[in-house]
Protein backbone atom coordinates (compact mmCIF):
# COMPACT_ATOMS: atom_id res chain seq x y z
CA UNK A 1 0.00 0.00 0.00
CA UNK A 2 1.49 3.36 -0.79
CA UNK A 3 0.84 6.42 0.87
CA UNK A 4 0.61 9.83 -0.75
CA UNK A 5 3.28 12.45 1.60
CA UNK A 6 2.40 15.20 -1.13
CA UNK A 7 0.54 17.79 1.27
CA UNK A 8 -0.40 19.82 -1.43
CA UNK A 9 -2.43 16.69 -3.04
CA UNK A 10 -3.97 16.33 0.73
CA UNK A 11 -5.00 19.67 0.80
CA UNK A 12 -7.15 19.61 -2.47
CA UNK A 13 -8.34 16.07 -1.94
CA UNK A 14 -9.64 17.45 1.78
CA UNK A 15 -10.75 20.42 0.11
CA UNK A 16 -12.73 18.76 -2.75
CA UNK A 17 -14.15 16.16 -0.11
CA UNK A 18 -15.72 19.41 1.50
CA UNK A 19 -17.15 20.90 -1.82
CA UNK A 20 -18.71 17.23 -2.43
CA UNK A 21 -20.35 17.38 1.26
CA UNK A 22 -21.54 21.00 0.44
CA UNK A 23 -23.74 19.70 -2.86
CA UNK A 24 -24.58 17.41 -1.29
CA UNK A 25 -26.21 18.85 1.55
CA UNK A 26 -27.84 21.25 -0.90
CA UNK A 27 -29.41 18.67 -3.07
CA UNK A 28 -30.69 17.03 0.36
CA UNK A 29 -32.24 20.82 1.21
CA UNK A 30 -33.25 21.06 -2.08
CA UNK A 31 -35.25 17.69 -2.41
CA UNK A 32 -36.78 18.90 1.03
CA UNK A 33 -38.14 21.61 -0.06
CA UNK A 34 -39.26 20.44 -3.42
CA UNK A 35 -41.12 17.31 -1.75
CA UNK A 36 -43.17 20.38 0.10
CA UNK A 37 -43.56 22.29 -3.04
CA UNK A 38 -44.71 19.79 -5.15
CA UNK A 39 -46.83 17.64 -2.10
CA UNK A 40 -50.29 18.74 -3.61
CA UNK A 41 -50.16 17.93 -7.45
CA UNK A 42 -48.74 14.75 -6.71
CA UNK A 43 -51.23 13.95 -4.15
CA UNK A 44 -53.91 10.91 -4.35
CA UNK A 45 -57.25 12.54 -6.24
CA UNK A 46 -59.64 10.42 -3.86
CA UNK A 47 -58.68 13.04 -1.17
CA UNK A 48 -61.42 15.41 -0.54
CA UNK A 49 -59.77 18.76 -0.83
CA UNK A 50 -60.83 21.96 1.29
CA UNK A 51 -58.81 25.15 0.49
CA UNK A 52 -59.39 26.62 3.69
CA UNK A 53 -61.00 24.31 6.08
CA UNK A 54 -60.13 25.46 9.32
CA UNK A 55 -59.91 22.22 11.46
CA UNK A 56 -61.68 19.40 13.87
CA UNK A 57 -64.19 20.75 15.93
CA UNK A 58 -63.55 21.37 19.84
CA UNK A 59 -64.20 18.43 21.59
CA UNK A 60 -63.27 19.63 25.20
CA UNK A 61 -65.86 20.18 27.95
CA UNK A 62 -65.35 23.84 28.90
CA UNK A 63 -67.13 23.39 32.23
CA UNK A 64 -64.88 20.74 33.55
CA UNK A 65 -61.94 22.47 33.55
CA UNK A 66 -58.52 21.25 33.57
CA UNK A 67 -58.24 18.35 35.48
CA UNK A 68 -55.21 15.94 36.02
CA UNK A 69 -55.15 12.53 37.99
CA UNK A 70 -51.74 10.38 38.21
CA UNK A 71 -52.17 6.63 39.46
CA UNK A 72 -49.42 4.60 41.06
CA UNK A 73 -49.13 0.80 40.50
CA UNK A 74 -49.02 -1.76 37.91
CA UNK A 75 -52.34 -2.92 37.00
CA UNK A 76 -53.26 -1.12 34.04
CA UNK A 77 -56.96 -1.69 34.66
CA UNK A 78 -57.02 -0.83 38.05
CA UNK A 79 -54.86 2.32 37.75
CA UNK A 80 -57.32 3.58 34.51
CA UNK A 81 -60.50 3.22 37.07
CA UNK A 82 -58.83 5.03 39.49
CA UNK A 83 -57.68 7.57 37.92
CA UNK A 84 -61.11 8.38 36.33
CA UNK A 85 -62.89 8.22 39.38
CA UNK A 86 -60.92 10.38 41.04
CA UNK A 87 -60.89 13.62 38.16
CA UNK A 88 -65.13 12.88 38.25
CA UNK A 89 -65.64 9.61 37.11
CA UNK A 90 -66.08 8.49 33.11
CA UNK A 91 -70.08 9.80 33.68
CA UNK A 92 -68.39 13.82 33.96
CA UNK A 93 -66.84 13.58 30.34
CA UNK A 94 -69.48 10.48 28.83
CA UNK A 95 -73.28 11.18 27.98
CA UNK A 96 -76.12 9.24 27.00
CA UNK A 97 -76.09 8.65 23.18
CA UNK A 98 -72.36 10.14 22.42
CA UNK A 99 -70.56 8.60 19.72
CA UNK A 100 -66.83 8.39 20.87
CA UNK A 101 -63.49 7.96 19.02
CA UNK A 102 -60.76 6.65 20.93
CA UNK A 103 -57.43 7.74 18.77
CA UNK A 104 -54.92 5.11 19.89
CA UNK A 105 -51.33 4.48 18.51
CA UNK A 106 -51.04 1.65 16.28
CA UNK A 107 -48.20 2.81 14.36
CA UNK A 108 -46.49 -0.34 14.16
CA UNK A 109 -46.98 -4.02 13.28
CA UNK A 110 -45.11 -4.62 17.07
CA UNK A 111 -46.97 -7.00 20.12
CA UNK A 112 -48.15 -5.16 23.19
CA UNK A 113 -45.36 -6.40 25.30
CA UNK A 114 -42.56 -4.31 23.44
CA UNK A 115 -44.89 -1.02 24.48
CA UNK A 116 -44.74 0.53 21.11
CA UNK A 117 -48.59 0.99 20.92
CA UNK A 118 -51.51 1.53 22.54
CA UNK A 119 -52.26 -1.42 24.74
CA UNK A 120 -54.92 -3.58 24.14
CA UNK A 121 -56.53 -3.86 27.79
CA UNK A 122 -56.96 -0.10 27.88
CA UNK A 123 -58.87 -0.18 24.96
CA UNK A 124 -61.06 -2.83 26.31
CA UNK A 125 -61.43 -0.83 29.57
CA UNK A 126 -62.15 2.69 28.00
CA UNK A 127 -64.76 1.02 25.55
CA UNK A 128 -66.63 -0.79 28.51
CA UNK A 129 -66.57 2.29 30.59
CA UNK A 130 -67.72 4.63 28.07
CA UNK A 131 -71.01 2.17 26.85
CA UNK A 132 -71.45 1.73 30.68
CA UNK A 133 -71.59 5.75 30.95
CA UNK A 134 -74.38 5.41 28.39
CA UNK A 135 -72.27 6.17 25.22
CA UNK A 136 -74.07 5.24 21.34
CA UNK A 137 -70.68 3.76 19.58
CA UNK A 138 -67.21 3.55 20.14
CA UNK A 139 -65.20 4.12 17.04
CA UNK A 140 -61.27 2.86 16.83
CA UNK A 141 -59.00 4.32 14.58
CA UNK A 142 -55.18 5.62 13.64
CA UNK A 143 -53.75 5.86 10.42
CA UNK A 144 -50.56 3.72 10.88
CA UNK A 145 -47.21 3.69 9.84
CA UNK A 146 -47.35 0.04 8.49
CA UNK A 147 -49.96 -1.88 7.08
CA UNK A 148 -52.90 -1.05 9.02
CA UNK A 149 -54.75 -4.24 9.47
CA UNK A 150 -51.34 -5.90 10.13
CA UNK A 151 -51.08 -3.40 12.69
CA UNK A 152 -54.49 -3.63 14.59
CA UNK A 153 -54.24 -7.11 14.28
CA UNK A 154 -50.83 -7.62 16.29
CA UNK A 155 -50.94 -5.35 18.35
CA UNK A 156 -54.15 -7.00 19.78
CA UNK A 157 -56.15 -3.67 19.35
CA UNK A 158 -58.50 -5.14 16.57
CA UNK A 159 -59.25 -7.77 18.99
CA UNK A 160 -59.78 -5.72 22.00
CA UNK A 161 -61.73 -3.15 20.47
CA UNK A 162 -64.39 -5.72 19.14
CA UNK A 163 -64.83 -7.96 22.05
CA UNK A 164 -65.69 -4.75 23.74
CA UNK A 165 -68.14 -3.69 21.14
CA UNK A 166 -66.39 -0.84 19.81
CA UNK A 167 -66.49 -0.57 15.81
CA UNK A 168 -62.33 -0.51 14.53
CA UNK A 169 -62.37 2.00 11.21
CA UNK A 170 -58.61 1.28 9.31
CA UNK A 171 -58.02 4.53 7.20
CA UNK A 172 -58.85 4.48 3.56
CA UNK A 173 -58.44 6.94 0.46
CA UNK A 174 -61.29 9.08 0.51
CA UNK A 175 -61.47 9.00 5.03
CA UNK A 176 -59.01 11.91 4.67
CA UNK A 177 -59.78 15.30 3.76
CA UNK A 178 -57.63 18.55 2.64
CA UNK A 179 -57.20 20.78 6.07
CA UNK A 180 -55.51 24.58 6.13
CA UNK A 181 -55.03 25.06 10.26
CA UNK A 182 -55.80 28.37 10.98
CA UNK A 183 -52.15 30.16 12.33
CA UNK A 184 -50.57 26.72 10.94
CA UNK A 185 -47.14 27.15 9.03
CA UNK A 186 -47.04 23.05 8.31
CA UNK A 187 -50.60 21.80 8.22
CA UNK A 188 -51.60 23.44 5.27
CA UNK A 189 -53.70 22.18 2.63
CA UNK A 190 -52.59 18.87 4.15
CA UNK A 191 -54.51 15.80 4.28
CA UNK A 192 -56.01 15.17 7.02
CA UNK A 193 -58.08 11.55 8.85
CA UNK A 194 -61.10 13.06 8.94
CA UNK A 195 -64.21 10.82 8.47
CA UNK A 196 -63.67 8.55 11.42
CA UNK A 197 -64.90 12.02 13.18
CA UNK A 198 -68.25 12.22 11.31
CA UNK A 199 -70.64 12.89 14.06
CA UNK A 200 -68.64 12.45 17.30
CA UNK A 201 -68.98 13.75 20.11
CA UNK A 202 -66.25 13.21 22.12
CA UNK A 203 -62.39 12.24 21.88
CA UNK A 204 -60.13 10.23 23.45
CA UNK A 205 -56.82 9.89 23.25
CA UNK A 206 -54.80 6.76 24.39
CA UNK A 207 -51.09 6.42 23.82
CA UNK A 208 -48.11 5.40 25.49
CA UNK A 209 -44.87 6.99 27.02
CA UNK A 210 -42.15 6.52 24.81
CA UNK A 211 -38.88 7.80 23.92
CA UNK A 212 -38.52 9.50 20.37
CA UNK A 213 -35.11 10.11 18.31
CA UNK A 214 -36.76 13.27 16.46
CA UNK A 215 -38.41 14.66 19.24
CA UNK A 216 -37.27 13.46 22.17
CA UNK A 217 -40.52 11.72 23.87
CA UNK A 218 -44.16 10.23 22.41
CA UNK A 219 -46.79 10.67 24.18
CA UNK A 220 -50.58 12.07 24.05
CA UNK A 221 -49.60 15.13 21.64
CA UNK A 222 -47.90 13.09 19.24
CA UNK A 223 -50.53 10.87 19.03
CA UNK A 224 -52.20 13.06 17.32
CA UNK A 225 -49.42 12.68 14.22
CA UNK A 226 -51.42 9.04 13.19
CA UNK A 227 -53.91 11.70 11.62
CA UNK A 228 -52.33 13.14 9.49
CA UNK A 229 -51.97 11.33 6.14
CA UNK A 230 -50.01 11.90 2.59
CA UNK A 231 -45.67 12.04 2.68
CA UNK A 232 -46.18 13.24 6.50
CA UNK A 233 -42.15 11.71 6.93
CA UNK A 234 -41.43 15.76 5.70
CA UNK A 235 -42.63 17.15 8.92
CA UNK A 236 -39.58 15.69 10.60
CA UNK A 237 -37.64 18.05 9.92
CA UNK A 238 -39.68 19.92 11.98
CA UNK A 239 -40.96 17.61 14.42
CA UNK A 240 -41.75 19.86 17.15
CA UNK A 241 -43.34 22.24 15.71
CA UNK A 242 -45.94 19.96 13.95
CA UNK A 243 -46.57 18.50 17.05
CA UNK A 244 -47.64 21.53 18.28
CA UNK A 245 -49.88 22.59 15.08
CA UNK A 246 -51.19 18.87 15.88
CA UNK A 247 -51.79 19.78 19.18
CA UNK A 248 -53.63 22.84 18.35
CA UNK A 249 -55.65 21.12 15.50
CA UNK A 250 -57.21 18.46 18.34
CA UNK A 251 -59.19 19.61 21.17
CA UNK A 252 -59.80 16.24 22.98
CA UNK A 253 -62.05 15.69 25.40
CA UNK A 254 -59.59 13.27 28.01
CA UNK A 255 -56.44 12.20 27.34
CA UNK A 256 -54.98 8.76 29.01
CA UNK A 257 -51.34 8.62 29.24
CA UNK A 258 -49.55 4.97 29.75
CA UNK A 259 -46.77 4.93 31.56
CA UNK A 260 -47.07 1.24 32.99
CA UNK A 261 -44.20 -0.11 31.00
CA UNK A 262 -42.22 3.31 29.72
CA UNK A 263 -40.15 2.44 26.35
CA UNK A 264 -37.05 4.80 27.66
CA UNK A 265 -34.40 4.07 24.61
CA UNK A 266 -35.12 3.21 21.05
CA UNK A 267 -37.93 5.12 20.55
CA UNK A 268 -40.51 5.32 18.77
CA UNK A 269 -40.50 1.55 17.85
CA UNK A 270 -38.15 -0.38 20.25
CA UNK A 271 -37.76 -3.58 19.99
CA UNK A 272 -36.13 -5.41 22.65
CA UNK A 273 -37.28 -5.65 26.51
CA UNK A 274 -34.07 -4.02 27.38
CA UNK A 275 -35.51 -0.73 26.16
CA UNK A 276 -38.66 -0.89 28.74
CA UNK A 277 -38.66 0.28 32.40
CA UNK A 278 -41.58 -0.67 34.66
CA UNK A 279 -42.85 3.05 35.45
CA UNK A 280 -46.18 1.77 36.82
CA UNK A 281 -47.61 5.24 36.01
CA UNK A 282 -51.48 5.89 34.49
CA UNK A 283 -52.02 9.63 34.11
CA UNK A 284 -55.20 10.59 32.94
CA UNK A 285 -56.45 14.68 32.56
CA UNK A 286 -57.92 17.14 30.13
CA UNK A 287 -55.27 18.86 29.43
CA UNK A 288 -52.87 16.96 27.07
CA UNK A 289 -49.77 19.85 27.67
CA UNK A 290 -50.24 18.98 31.25
CA UNK A 291 -50.63 15.19 30.72
CA UNK A 292 -47.50 15.30 28.59
CA UNK A 293 -45.19 17.19 31.03
CA UNK A 294 -45.67 15.21 33.73
CA UNK A 295 -45.29 12.26 31.57
CA UNK A 296 -41.95 13.25 30.95
CA UNK A 297 -40.79 12.87 34.25
CA UNK A 298 -40.89 8.82 33.79
CA UNK A 299 -38.58 9.34 30.85
CA UNK A 300 -36.31 11.15 32.92
CA UNK A 301 -36.46 14.03 30.45
CA UNK A 302 -36.17 17.72 30.82
CA UNK A 303 -38.75 20.08 29.60
CA UNK A 304 -36.19 21.85 28.15
CA UNK A 305 -35.41 18.61 25.64
CA UNK A 306 -39.28 18.22 24.70
CA UNK A 307 -39.62 21.88 23.18
CA UNK A 308 -42.88 20.74 21.65
CA UNK A 309 -44.12 20.77 25.16
CA UNK A 310 -42.91 24.72 25.24
CA UNK A 311 -44.22 25.64 22.00
CA UNK A 312 -47.54 24.16 22.55
CA UNK A 313 -48.15 26.17 26.14
CA UNK A 314 -47.15 29.02 24.37
CA UNK A 315 -50.12 28.93 21.42
CA UNK A 316 -51.98 28.39 24.42
CA UNK A 317 -52.96 24.24 23.88
CA UNK A 318 -52.36 23.95 27.67
CA UNK A 319 -49.98 24.49 30.58
CA UNK A 320 -46.54 22.92 31.42
CA UNK A 321 -46.80 23.51 34.59
CA UNK A 322 -48.81 20.25 36.22
CA UNK A 323 -47.90 21.05 39.68
CA UNK A 324 -50.62 24.22 38.95
CA UNK A 325 -53.50 22.02 38.50
CA UNK A 326 -53.19 20.00 41.89
CA UNK A 327 -53.27 16.99 40.70
CA UNK A 328 -54.05 13.94 43.02
CA UNK A 329 -51.68 10.99 42.93
CA UNK A 330 -52.48 8.16 44.49
CA UNK A 331 -50.49 4.93 45.12
CA UNK A 332 -52.32 1.12 45.06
Amino acid sequence: MSVNSDPHQSMLNRRQFLIRSAKAGLSIAAAGAIGYQFYESSAPDGIQRESEYAGLPDFSIPDTGSRLSVVRGHDRIKTLQLALKSIGGIETFIKSGDRILLKVNAAFASPPMLSATTHPQLVSEITRLCFKAGAHEVIVTDNPINDPLSCFNLTGIAEAARKAGAKVVLPRENFFKYMTLTDAKLIRNWPVLHKPFKDIAKVIGVAPVKDHHRSGASMIMKNWYGLLGGRRNIFHQDIHNIIKELAMMVSPTLVILDGTTAMMSNGPTGGSLSDLKETNTMIVGTDQVAVDAYGATLLGKDLSELTFIAKAEAYGVGTADYRSLNPEVISL
